[in-house]
């Protein structure tokens, strides 16, 4: 197996970076950064300087309820109003204030509402470039998002950003609905802001991103399924794997991806949550349902070191890490 450790060198030398405004890469030895998790699929990476978002969702919306997972019953003391498919869906201005301070860069992994319905707010509010597929940019195009701020991907690219590199890899969402899940609908161009749930909400296609960032590579995946042929000798230090349950629709899913990845150092279970449940609700049937798979995790790759992150706590990688 692949000997991989969290603290490996930074990056030695600052590059031009490839988008005007964008701050050079930090110096400082031994690469250190930060992982957030922020709910869903969600996520944070900042070296303090740099802030790359991952399919940043923390609006919490009370809408319809994802399958395969305990429904969040509302209790009295939630006031947060019921949204159907047909609903104008309003993202939680507050909570992007208190919880989205800043971007740079903005990867989205598919056009589903609980990855992209907050996404427009955030990219018109810190000017973030915002990379997904044409459904994604679609739905930003609709709240009059600068052209400027969009980059358009497929599944293949390489780039390079200066302060770090991007490969978008081609994937699979899940298989939902026991199997039946099925979705070749995209957003479609010349949408009207506001939009209603169902229309921010066909996948488009899904990605994964691999990010070179500080001398490690993070995979990120933003659902519960991937394309093996498409992961074969990529050898990322950081993984994020989505960990709900319909996974376990897809044969010997976390065996294949350990080996497929050669045995990554650190795995970080992702959009194992109930999304439709505020912040401060008890996850605890989403938690009970997600033991099985750090046993899987461990079964297939046991060096592998499997944190269960937590809302907004800080995941440190690099050479202050433990």
């Amino acid at each position: 197996m692949r000997k991989l450790t969290l603290a490996s060198l930074a990056l030695a030398a600052s590059v031009t970076c490839a988008f005007a405004g964008q701050k050079p890469p930090s110096n400082e030895k031994g690469g250190q950064f930060v992982l957030r998790w922020l709910g869903t699929a969600g996520w944070e990476i900042s070296d303090g300087t740099t802030v790359i978002l991952i399919d940043p969702y923390v609006s919490r919306i009370f809408g319809p309820q994802p399958p395969g997972r305990t429904p969040y019953m509302q209790p009295p003391e939630d006031k947060r109003p019921l949204y159907g498919w047909d609903s104008v869906a309003t993202p939680d201005l507050a909570a992007i204030d208190a919880h989205v301070p800043r971007a740079d860069f903005v990867l989205v992994t598919h056009t589903h509402y609980d990855h992209v319905l907050d996404v427009p707010q955030i990219a018109l509010k810190t000017h973030a470039t915002v990379i997904g597929t044409e459904s994604t940019e679609n739905v930003l195009r609709a709240y009059k998002v600068p052209e400027e701020q969009l980059l358009t991907v497929h599944g293949g690219e390489d780039y390079e950003f200066g302060v770090f590199s991007l490969k978008v890899i081609p994937s699979l969402h899940s298989p939902l609905d026991r199997k039946h899940y099925f979705s070749s609908e995209k957003a479609p161009e010349g949408m009207k802001a506001p939009l209603t749930l169902r229309q921010m909400h066909p996948e488009g296609g899904t990605l994964a991103f691999l990010i070179r960032f500080h001398g490690h590579q993070i995979l990120a995946f933003g659902g519960m399924n991937y394309i093996e042929r498409e992961i074969e000798g990529l050898e990322p230090d950081v993984v994020l794997v989505g960990a709900a349950a319909s996974r376990k629709e897809i044969h010997d899913y976390s065996g294949r991806l350990m080996r497929g990845l050669h045995f990554p150092a650190l795995v970080l279970p992702t959009h194992w949550d109930n999304f439709t449940a505020p912040f401060d609700a008890s996850q605890q049937p989403s938690i009970d349902a997600l033991q099985s798979f750090l046993e899987e995790i461990k079964a297939a790759s046991p060096k592998t070191k499997i944190i269960t992150p937590k809302y907004f706590e800080a995941i440190p990688v690099g050479a202050a890490a433990q």
